[in-house]
C-alpha cells in the first residue's frame, strides 16, 4: 500500500467513544479548502457526522481559510458532504437510529491519489467509569513496562 499523508486526527474520539466499526468516505470540498488542507490547516476536534436526506454530512469540522485566497474563500465551519455508497449509508442510518450509535470522524488524510478522505467510525459513547478504567489500564501497563525496563537494566 502506498503512503498516505495524515492531515488531522481526532485523538479525543478514542477516549470518548467505543469504536465499533470504521469506514472510509470521500469528502466534497472547494479548491481553497483543499489548498488549506495541503498546508495542514484542518481540525476534527468536536466534529461529528449526521445522516440527513440519505446523505452523510460532516458538521463542525474546521478548515482554516486559505491564506492566499480571495474574497471567495470558504467558510471555515461549513457543513461538508461525505461521499459513500448508498447501501453503506442506509446500513449506517439503521445502526445509528436503532442502536443509538454515533458517527465520529477519526482521521482526515490524503490517499495515494491525492484525494482527501475521512475515516469515519461507528461509535458508542463511553460513560465516565469506562474512561477511568481505560486510564487505569494505561497507567498499569506503563508501570509494568517501566518495571521491566528497570529490571533489564539491572536496577
Amino acid at each position: 500500500m502506498a503512503e498516505r499523508k495524515s492531515i488531522a486526527v481526532n485523538r479525543r474520539a478514542r477516549h470518548e467513544y467505543f469504536i465499533e466499526e470504521t469506514f472510509e468516505a470521500g469528502i466534497a470540498l472547494t479548491g481553497t479548502e483543499v489548498k488549506s488542507l495541503r498546508n495542514g490547516k484542518g481540525n476534527l476536534q468536536d466534529s461529528f457526522a449526521i445522516i440527513r436526506n440519505n446523505e452523510i454530512l460532516l458538521e463542525n469540522c474546521h478548515i482554516s481559510p486559505y491564506d492566499y485566497g480571495n474574497r471567495f474563500n470558504h467558510d471555515p465551519l461549513r457543513t461538508r458532504k461525505l461521499l459513500m455508497h448508498k447501501a453503506e449509508i442506509i446500513r449506517l442510518f439503521s445502526k445509528v437510529r436503532e442502536q443509538g450509535m454515533t458517527l465520529v470522524p477519526l482521521e482526515m488524510y490524503f490517499n495515494e491519489r491525492g484525494r482527501v478522505k475521512v475515516t469515519l467510525a461507528l461509535a458508542k459513547g463511553k460513560k465516565l467509569y469506562d474512561k477511568r478504567e481505560d486510564i487505569a489500564k494505561r497507567d498499569a501497563a506503563r508501570e509494568i513496562d517501566r518495571a521491566m525496563r528497570d529490571r533489564a537494566r539491572g536496577y
